[in-house]
């Protein structure tokens, strides 16, 4: 009974060491794991994408393409449900995008309102899912189309890669601001290289802005300026003027054209002072500001554009913009 007894103990000590071992071995995996995946530029943080679905919901962007039909799945049917307006169409499908705990129900709409053109159909709201947001069935396109369409993104969505050789830059689009300047993001995404995009000039905060990108008071607006600009004419795809999209103001983080394209820029401040003059189509997300600001510092050479002191880069950045490989 002795030997009996002392085998019971040895054993459940046996156990013990085995589970203490698998627990950590557990912890090491999980650990392996997550710094895997933060190398491989694929995580974001969902308090970023929710400060940034913050930011687009403040300005009420709700803009679609004209002449523009999307397909997909019909949550909502157009022949049951008709607004007076794209954007009260565009809105019905915000509407259905408010849950936090999925993707949304409702991530691309089409309407048609032109009275003459449409005829009985006049005014039906289509409100549809697609089955990949970041290459949208396209219908049909032209000017003899008469239905107006827009994307949705929520929450996590709509969130792509810029990646440069400093490291990734994860990036919120911004398609009912912007539609037809995230059109072409979308279409630099299905390249299979973004030969010609890049990075060419670089200008730090200065003694302007502070590090979260407020305005120092009394200090001039620039030169430097708070940005690295460049361009994104690839040279697979064909480039053609954007109008201007009028929407947020240009914040820390944002990317807008210069004009109508394809020279852009990333703000590393708050420049209230240009209010709405750009197209700001999309915004880095927060924690990776730190990589905008690196290249913020490469080494430059002084330039003068228009009457204006600029500093170029002494070596441009190549970039690509690429799809996220999971879920966020």
């Amino acid at each position: 009974m002795g030997r009996r007894q002392a085998d019971s103990e040895f054993g459940r000590f046996t156990s013990l060491v085995l589970f203490l071992i698998a627990a950590v071995s557990c912890c090491m995996a999980y650990l392996s794991f997550s710094v895997a995946f933060k190398g491989s530029g694929d995580t974001i943080s969902i308090a970023s994408s929710e400060r940034l679905r913050s930011y687009e919901e403040e300005n009420g962007c709700c803009r679609g393409i004209e002449h523009l039909e999307l397909w997909g799945d019909a949550v909502k049917w157009g022949s049951d449900f008709k607004v007076n307006s794209s954007q009260e169409c565009c809105k019905a499908c915000k509407e259905m995008c408010k849950d936090d705990d999925g993707p949304c129900l409702c991530d691309s709409w089409v309407f048609c309102g032109n009275r003459e053109a449409c005829g009985s159909r006049f005014g039906e709201c289509w409100l549809k899912k697609q089955k990949d947001t970041l290459d949208p069935d396209r219908r049909d396109s032209g000017d003899k189309v008469i239905w107006t369409s827009g994307l949705i993104f929520g929450k996590g969505e709509g969130i792509v890669k810029l990646k440069t050789e400093y490291g990734v830059v994860h990036v919120k689009l911004l398609p009912d601001c912007a539609p037809y300047s995230v059109a072409y993001i979308l279409e630099l995404l299905a390249l299979r290289h973004s030969v010609g995009c890049q990075f060419y000039r670089a200008e730090s905060r200065g003694n302007s802005w502070d590090p979260q990108g407020n305005h120092i008071e009394h200090a001039p607006f620039g030169p430097p300026f708070a940005l690295i600009q460049g361009t994104l004419e690839a040279h697979e795809a064909t480039f053609k003027d954007i109008p201007l999209e009028v929407g947020p103001t240009v914040r820390r983080g944002s990317i807008a054209w210069v004009g109508s394209g394809p020279e852009f820029f990333i703000s590393l401040a708050n420049h209230n002072e240009w209010r709405k003059a750009y197209t700001v189509f999309a915004s880095v997300l927060p924690e990776d500001m730190e990589i905008v600001e690196k290249i913020a510092q490469l080494p430059t050479i002084t330039d003068v554009w228009s009457n204006v002191k600029v500093s170029v880069l002494e070596r441009p950045v190549p970039l690509r913009f690429l799809r996220m490989k999971k879920s966020p």
